[in-house]
């Protein structure tokens, strides 16, 4: 047997590989990026095969890299950008239409229908999340009804659904699988029975026979077969969604802990335990993980727009020639000069949930610089989070006491301070920034006895960098102020 876990970290730019060995380190890590396709306003969409070959070469990258043979992997574990849905033919394993993206906002007058017939509180109750098109439920939906034929076929079993988890897994192994972590992002799972619900995919309109089964998020689900880089007969064991992945890697085990994850959107999952905590704030209940068992829930809000608000200041505003340079350009000037920068590029998530607003800058004056552009960036990404940790907070009756951070923005000192400093709350940036990669990871490496129990895994944990609140209350009452009112208007 190996002694090395594979995670494949499958997200909406770009796959990465990772090897990751029984202490914990990462000994060499490969990223492929892809491209997304818009074929219309508001409509995202990614090839799957495009995805597939990222998927292959990283792995080829982290290998070589880590110049060690295929032979060492004992254990896959993957983790996956969670809405993005896709239907395939189950003979030829062709998809029936390009997968649409977490991001893709065509279903959002089929949320709306059926929010509008009475069905929302029937699907907050079973399924702890909105009537959004971010789930993949009205996805599936939309594909059966535009692709010829496709609802007859899956209506006779030759179409398989899935998330990129089930897609990723059946792929390497033949089987149709997920986990509770991706199935609870659906619309169609019930997290109080933990099973497909039959009254919501009637109202959806998605026949039963296109879903995977559901399994724990570290099992063996399937071994490796054919796939020429890998070896036969490598257990895939480990299958989370990407950001329950990082509440894992970031060792938030106990009940009040807390991640927030800076990517092309940032996330943030706080343990509620092992009861589902309903939200009467706009937070979404979420499985966590399930694991021996025993099931572990979440809540979770979710900003659409993080770092893809750097990348638009550099793509489409030309105002830095990378996304790091943000940091020194924004540091050149003491604070935003008034302006506010809503990034609601691809509307509001948790807990406004508005999916028709639009991103604003609002305070500019004659005055106004690109340094003064970019601190306003900064400071809308964090106060999107300071929205939805105090929702959290109050959903839990108990104040956070520390935040945990990671994804690439975390390498962003200016940001990780004015988090603290708005927030008023700690945060902790681990050694270890592939957490959600390394959550996936651990899932396998348990199903596999690599790692003994969680509190091993708990005890590796390490501390990188915290930060602690120090900027000046009146600034912070004010830049608070003017991004409410700034949100109102987006």
């Amino acid at each position: 047997m190996g002694d090395l876990v594979l995670a494949i970290d499958q997200g909406t730019t770009g796959s990465t590989a990772l090897l990751i060995d029984p202490q914990l380190r990462v000994l060499a890590s490969h990223n492929v990026e892809f491209p997304n396709h818009y074929p219309a306003p508001g409509h995202v969409e990614h090839d799957i095969e495009e995805i597939w070959t990222s998927v292959q070469t990283a792995i080829r990258g982290a290998l070589q890299k880590a110049g060690v043979p295929a032979t060492r992997i004992a254990a896959i574990g993957i983790t996956n950008q969670r809405e993005t849905s896709l239907l395939w033919d189950k003979s030829s394993g062709r998809p029936i239409h390009r997968a649409l993206v977490w991001q893709d906002r065509r279903t959002a007058d089929a949320c709306a229908a059926l929010r509008e017939a009475g069905h929302e509180p029937l699907f907050k109750q079973k399924t702890g999340l909105v009537l959004d098109p971010y789930f993949s439920g009205t996805k599936a939906r939309w594909m059966l009804d535009h692709v010829d034929g496709a609802r007859q076929r899956a209506e006779a079993g030759q179409l398989a659904f899935g998330t990129i988890d089930t897609w990723l897994c059946w792929r390497m192994t033949g089987e149709h699988v997920t986990d509770p972590s991706n199935a609870s992002r659906t619309l169609m799972y019930d997290l109080h029975r933990q099973e497909w619900s039959d009254e919501l995919l009637h109202l959806l309109g998605v026949p039963r026979a296109v879903l995977p089964r559901i399994g724990a998020s570290s099992e063996v689900y399937g071994h490796t077969r054919g796939l020429g880089l890998l070896p036969d007969g490598i257990p895939v064991a480990g299958l989370i969604g990407d950001q329950q992945g990082a509440l894992f890697g970031q060792a938030c085990f106990n009940k009040g802990m807390a991640k927030c994850t800076y990517g092309t959107g940032a996330f943030i999952l706080m343990n509620t335990g092992t009861t589902p905590k309903t939200s009467q704030h706009g937070m979404l209940t979420t499985v966590a993980w399930k694991l021996g068992g025993d099931t572990t829930y979440a809540l979770e809000g979710s900003a659409f727009v993080a770092g893809q608000a750097v990348q638009w200041l550099r793509d489409g505003l030309g105002l830095i020639g990378s996304a790091a340079d943000i940091e020194a350009l924004a540091m050149s000037v003491p604070d935003s000069g008034g302006v506010v920068f809503v990034p609601a590029m691809a509307g509001l998530g948790a807990p406004h949930w508005r999916p028709h607003a639009r991103g604003i800058v609002r305070g500019i004056t004659g005055g106004t610089t690109k340094a003064h552009l970019a601190r306003a960036c900064l400071d809308g990404i964090v106060l999107q989070m300071v929205d939805i940790l105090e929702a959290m907070s109050a959903d839990l009756g108990a104040p956070l006491a520390e935040l945990r951070v990671d994804g690439g923005a975390s390498a962003n000192n200016l940001l990780m301070q004015r988090q603290a400093d708005l927030l008023g709350v700690r945060c902790v940036r681990p050694k270890e920034r592939e957490t959600t990669g390394l959550g996936s990871a651990l899932l396998a490496g348990l199903a596999v006895g690599i790692w003994g129990s969680m509190d091993e895994v708990a005890q590796a944990w390490s501390e990188d960098r915290a930060f602690s609140p120090a900027g000046d209350p009146k600034e912070i009452a004010h830049t608070r102020d003017l991004w409410k009112q700034a949100v109102e208007r987006a």
